[in-house]
């Protein structure tokens, strides 16, 4: 494992908690400013100007830092704003158009139940659990992207879980198995022998045999697009917390390794870790606030203690940068996300440099996790 320098948790509490306050304050004045709008990506620092979302992905974020924001707080108007926000959601639940129901149901509705464990919410996760199942191909054992029947994409293993939700719930084996299934196939066909991963994996339908890694959003097919690492990283966690599958840990480990030893000092990476150095060569803070929290999820479930004290630290490491005024709006007059130089789509050229939803969501949610361990 690459040597990182030691981060104090105590010395860097102060500086967190300053943070999360700023991330309160942002949320609200977007509320203000824009009653019931989903943030997905700023153009020059402004939310609510998106010309192209490519997919409806992110409708759970902003409600989840709402819910993170009252369970730290316990002030009730982020109650109220949290579960007006979430409502919204529920027809989702049944959405086939997408494969990121994971993503807007345990951030919202999941959060939301953990408190009050009303039948009535578990109901609405485990119906979006069984919706995102249906996307399942028997042949090549994976679930199929929006872009199409014969596309595995990457993303897809921070969704999984809320099949995973619905199958311990309801102790649905079939749910369990698709679930499973799904990253073992992630694991063997887009996960890579050295912990790297592609974006995209494509199938023959007919057969179900594994054809060839692709991209969207990467640099190029055989590249390592950083926030599907992340993704990756994360994903992997949490499903070997939902099923103890080790594999799964293996793997989130293989991935985490990677990122850690590929970044540079901070540990905010580029976008892509194979872009050549030059003017394309730009940071991803979203691929960063996602692995601070990954990470911590990883270091909570490893066996091994001077492991976990190892992504543990990387996390604290990422959060220090993140918090730094080269990335906290907060030095940095105008802007109306969190963290600044997040990238969207580079290839379309969407929330390029940019604050982006699920970046702040992912930063919030690290700061979170830290905070929450010291109340």
């Amino acid at each position: 494992m690459p040597i990182l320098h030691p981060v104090s948790r105590d010395a860097l509490l102060p500086k967190l908690q300053d943070a999360f306050d700023f991330a309160q304050r942002q949320v609200r004045a977007v509320v203000d400013a824009h009653p019931d709008y989903s943030p997905m990506y700023t153009v020059k620092g402004k939310w609510a100007q998106e010309k192209d979302l490519w997919t409806h992905w992110c409708e759970g974020f902003f409600p989840s830092q709402m819910w993170m924001f009252h369970d730290l707080t316990r002030d009730p108007k982020w109650r109220g704003l949290a579960e007006r926000y979430t409502v919204k959601l529920e027809p989702r639940k049944d959405d086939r158009n997408v494969h990121d129901l994971g993503f807007i149901f345990l951030n919202t509705y999941g959060r939301w139940y953990l408190l009050t464990r009303d039948r009535q919410l578990r109901d609405v996760i485990v119906q979006a659990g069984r919706t995102l199942a249906l996307r399942f191909k028997e042949k090549g054992e994976y679930l199929c992207s929006f872009i199409g029947p014969d596309s595995l994409f990457i993303d897809i293993m921070m969704n999984v879980p809320v099949i995973f939700w619905a199958a311990l719930e309801t102790g649905d084996e079939n749910l369990m198995s698709v679930a499973s299934r799904h990253c073992l196939t992630s694991r063997k066909y887009i996960v890579r022998g050295d912990g790297s991963a592609s974006h995209e994996g494509m199938f023959d339908l007919n057969t179900g045999e594994f054809l060839r890694q692709s991209t969207h959003q990467g640099y190029r097919s055989d590249s390592c697009w950083v926030r599907g690492l992340t993704w990756a990283l994360y994903g992997f966690a949490t499903s070997y917390r939902l099923s103890g599958d080790a594999r799964f840990l293996e793997t989130s480990q293989a991935c985490a390794d990677y990122y850690i030893a590929h970044c540079g000092e901070g540990l905010v990476p580029p976008w892509d870790f194979d872009v050549p150095e030059g003017p394309e060569r730009i940071w991803d803070s979203s691929a960063g606030a996602i692995a601070a929290s990954g990470l911590q999820e990883l270091a909570d479930l490893i066996p091994c203690p001077e492991k976990s004290r190892h992504y543990r630290n990387a996390a604290l490491t990422i959060l220090n940068s993140l918090t730094s005024e080269s990335f906290l709006a907060r030095y940095h007059p105008g802007q109306e996300g969190l963290l600044l130089h997040g990238v969207y789509h580079k290839n379309k050229g969407l929330g390029v440099d940019e604050s982006v939803a699920w970046g702040d969501h992912f930063f919030v949610e690290a700061l979170y996790r830290v905070l929450k361990a010291e109340g």
